[in-house]
C-alpha cells in the first residue's frame, strides 16, 4: 500500500478544511445553536420530556446526525469533484496509486472532518442542555460508521455529478428531508400507528435511532437492526464505488 500517496491526498483535503473554516466548521455550529434556540424555545416549552429525557437533550443526537450526514456527503463530493472539474483527476489516475488508496484518502479525509464536526457540535450542545452518554463506545462506533458510509455516498455523488447543481441535489432534496422526517426532533412512538409504519420505511430512522440509543438507551427500533442497516448502507456504497472504478464510469470519459 502506498502510504505516502494516501498521506499526501489526505493532508491536502484536510488543509482545504482550514482554508474554508467558516463554511466547514463555524456555519454548522451556528446552525446547530439556532436549532437549539428555536426548537428548544418553541417546541421545548410544550414538550417537556420524551420518554423521560428533556426535549432539548432528546434532539441532540438527531441534530448531530443531521450535520454528520450532510457534511459527510458535502466534504466527499466536493473533494473528488474538483479534481474532475479541473482535470487533475487524470494525473491522479495515471499515478502509481491504486483505486483503493484513492478512496481511502478522500473518504478518510471527509469522514475525519465530519467526526470532528460531530464532536464539536456535541460540545456545543453541552452548553445548552445536560447530556449523558450511556454507551460511549457504541456512540463512537455509530458516529464513525455513519461518517464513513455517507462519505462514500458523497464520493459517489462527486463522481456522478457533472455540474455544481447536481452536487446539491441529493443532500438537499433527499437526505435532509429524510433526516427531518426520520425522528431527529421527535420519537417515532409519538406518531399515529399508520404514520409510524410509513416512517419505518425511511432508512435514516434506523441511523438516528441507534445513535440516540447510545446516548439515552432509547430507541425507536432495535439497536441491532440499526447497526445492521448502517452496515448494509456501507456495503452497498462500497459495491457502487468498486463498480465505478472497475468500469471507469465518469472517470475515463
Amino acid at each position: 500500500m502506498n502510504i505516502h500517496a494516501i498521506r499526501a491526498i489526505y493532508r491536502f483535503e484536510m488543509a482545504r478544511t482550514r482554508r474554508t473554516l467558516m463554511q466547514s466548521i463555524v456555519a454548522p455550529v451556528i446552525s446547530t445553536s439556532l436549532y437549539f434556540i428555536v426548537f428548544g424555545s418553541a417546541i421545548g416549552s410544550r414538550i417537556k420530556e420524551v420518554n423521560g429525557v428533556s426535549y432539548g437533550a432528546f434532539i441532540v443526537p438527531g441534530l448531530i446526525m443531521l450535520s454528520l450526514l450532510s457534511q459527510s456527503i458535502s466534504n466527499a463530493s466536493f473533494g473528488i469533484y474538483f479534481p474532475r472539474f479541473t482535470g487533475t483527476i487524470y494525473e491522479l489516475l495515471s499515478a502509481p496509486v491504486s483505486y483503493f488508496e484513492i478512496v481511502i484518502s478522500y473518504v478518510g479525509a471527509a469522514a475525519t472532518k465530519s467526526v470532528l464536526l460531530g464532536v464539536i457540535i456535541l460540545a456545543t450542545a453541552a452548553l445548552f442542555v445536560p447530556i449523558q452518554i450511556q454507551h460511549p463506545l457504541w456512540m463512537m462506533l455509530f458516529l464513525l460508521l455513519t461518517a464513513i458510509t455517507f462519505s462514500l455516498l458523497g464520493f459517489i455523488i462527486g463522481i456522478w455529478a457533472d455540474n455544481f447543481e447536481k452536487l446539491q441535489i441529493v443532500p438537499l432534496l433527499i437526505i435532509t428531508p429524510l433526516t427531518f422526517l426520520g425522528g431527529s426532533f421527535y420519537s417515532v412512538d409519538m406518531l399515529p400507528p399508520a404514520w409510524r409504519v410509513i416512517t419505518l420505511f425511511n432508512p435514516i430512522v434506523y441511523l438516528i435511532s441507534g445513535f440516540r440509543w447510545s446516548f439515552y438507551g432509547l430507541a425507536d427500533v432495535d439497536v441491532g437492526v440499526s447497526l445492521g442497516m448502517t452496515a448494509a448502507f456501507l456495503a452497498v456504497f462500497l459495491a457502487i464505488v468498486a463498480w465505478i472504478f472497475k468500469t471507469g464510469y465518469r472517470l475515463k470519459a
